[in-house]
């Protein structure tokens, strides 16, 4: 099942910033979710997302490692995904579309497995598995694209015990979000648009890339005023 916002339909410019857009989704949640449902966000545009909505919903907030395959010459580019469980989920069309030689295809996984490594250890170190058996988990990042990552994130929570998944995001194609849908018990996508071409970044006044140090910041924040 899919949710989204009519009036937003095929918009562009829709939110402020990542925060703006994680309160419009807790709008759009609040009071659907069962109690001791967790927020998982694909760190790192996913986080400010999330944590506005782990605030407003009083959600804990937990992080779901998946990294984008990208080829070597251009990272927002992706084919791919690697995922905190070691599985990973390549596009053959999609590399072929992009030229990628198929020499390459396994040098750019290892970079994104080694990507989801070093983010394991700097925002999960020493945490506890990222869901338990029958848990709601409210998968969330700051759009959907192609949706390979966010794909390749269900698939990897859904192993790791989740009774019900459910994806929320402030926007996303609509082929991405159809082929979601299909996936997980429902989508939230606030901003959902249609056409050949589509961008992320185009339903946001302010864009800019996360790094990880604003996200280490971010979680620390909230975890350490968690109850």
């Amino acid at each position: 099942m899919v949710h989204d916002v009519r009036e937003l339909r095929d918009q562009k410019l829709v939110f402020r910033d990542r925060h703006h857009a994680g309160m419009v989704l807790a709008r759009m949640l609040e009071g659907k979710l069962p109690a001791g449902a967790r927020l998982l966000a694909i760190p790192a545009g996913g986080v400010p997302v999330a944590a506005a909505m782990a605030e407003a919903l009083g959600l804990p907030l937990d992080v779901a490692v998946v990294s984008k395959i990208t080829p070597s010459w251009n990272t927002e580019v992706g084919y791919g995904a690697a995922a905190f469980d070691g599985r990973v989920r390549v596009d053959e069309q999609r590399w072929k579309q992009l030229g990628v030689d198929e020499r390459d295809v396994g040098k750019d996984a290892e970079r994104a497995k080694a990507k989801v490594r070093r983010r394991l250890v700097s925002l999960r170190s020493g945490r506890g598995p990222i869901v338990t058996p029958g848990d709601t988990a409210v998968l969330v990042d700051d759009g959907l694209a192609s949706g390979i990552t966010m794909q390749t994130a269900v698939d990897a929570v859904r192993d790791a015990g989740a009774g019900r998944i459910v994806v929320a995001v402030p926007t996303g194609s609509a082929t991405a979000v159809n082929h979601l849908a299909a996936m997980v018990d429902e989508v939230h996508c606030a901003n959902i648009r249609t056409g050949w071409s589509f961008a992320v970044a185009d339903a946001y006044e302010n864009w800019s890339d996360e790094d990880d140090e604003t996200v280490r910041a971010i979680l620390h924040r909230l975890r350490s005023h968690a109850p």
